[in-house]
């Protein structure tokens, strides 16, 4: 789920955009001025900005600026000025999109998909049917859920991010349990086993796609 902070004065708005968002898989933040957003910004990870100009105090324009002399994060300017001059001020001072008021609820969550593709690592791996979404934090064969622990989670997606190559019991101990990890290579054995069954279970082929490499560790075939 995508985090995004919602920053404007009109609290309808704020509940407005919340309501839109939610059923597509955003998590919101809500700032009714832009000291109160700043520290937000700095005290936590966002995905994704819609803010608003025409607010009190520090307006849409300088707070963009603020926000750019310490983050990354992209900005998509949501208000009711339309003017050419406008936009290209905000693109200038740092915004990556702009969108007007009244918006359509389809466009606004298609932009900021958008962005976030551009900027985002895939987040969905799909394999003949096997769905690996690392944002839901689910595994699905043809729509029906796998239950996995974080660390067998952790495990397929490394595998199904790098197809082809081979991992060592070390290496995956490295990249799921961290360098400094006392797990042994049993305790990563014991997790194949686990996530091979279950996923077998729902009837996807999984031994024709995750091999054991004898001798050396695991790798994901695609076929």
């Amino acid at each position: 789920m995508n985090k995004v902070l919602l920053i404007d004065d009109e609290k309808r708005m704020l509940d407005l955009l919340a309501l839109y968002l939610k059923p597509h898989h955003y998590q919101c933040q809500k700032a009714l001025e832009a000291k109160k957003a700043l520290s937000y910004i700095k005290e936590e990870e966002f995905d994704i900005i819609l803010l608003d100009i025409m607010m009190p105090e520090m307006n849409g324009w300088e707070l963009c600026r603020e926000i750019r002399r310490f983050s990354e994060v992209p900005i998509i300017m949501v208000t009711a000025r339309e003017q050419k001059e406008d936009i290209v001020k905000g693109l200038k001072l740092g915004a990556d999109d702009y969108i007007t008021k009244p918006f359509n609820e389809e466009e606004l969550v298609a932009r900021m998909d958008a962005l976030l593709r551009r900027i985002k690592p895939a987040s969905k791996i799909e394999v003949n049917g096997l769905l690996w979404d690392e944002d839901r934090f689910e595994l699905t064969y043809k729509n029906d859920p796998i239950k996995l622990t974080p660390k067998e989670f952790a495990m397929i997606g490394v595998l199904l991010k790098n197809p082809e190559l081979v991992f060592s019991r070390d290496q995956l101990i490295d990249l799921i349990w961290g360098v400094n990890s006392e797990t042994e290579g049993r305790t990563v054995d014991s997790h194949v086993r686990n996530v091979r069954e279950k996923i077998r279970q729902v009837g996807f082929p999984i031994d024709e796609y995750f091999k054991t490499v004898w001798g050396i560790g695991y790798k994901w075939i695609n076929k």
